[in-house]
């Protein structure tokens, strides 16, 4: 072995690191930067309507690019048929 290599432990190394006051602490920071007035289930109604927008008016090669990239787990599977809206 030369001497740029590392000597690993022969018996595995008990380590741990607890994060769990951390992400506390960041989901803190999280909710306090969303303010008071965030409306978790008009965002997600937002989201819904915009990926209908973007996904909307595919002429045939884009609907199957897109119905490919859906199968191959790229794009999540929309609600309703599966498939792009008209």
């Amino acid at each position: 072995m030369s001497s740029n290599d590392p000597t690993l432990p022969a018996e595995p190394v008990d380590f741990a690191v607890d994060l769990t006051g951390h992400e506390m602490l960041r989901r803190a920071h999280v909710m306090d930067a969303l303010g008071p007035d965030w409306d978790p289930v008009a965002a997600l109604r937002g989201e819904e309507e915009a990926y209908d927008l973007l996904y909307s008016g595919l002429d045939e090669e884009q609907q199957r690019l897109h119905d490919t990239l859906v199968a191959a787990g790229v794009l999540p599977r929309h609600r309703g048929e599966g498939r792009a809206s008209a």
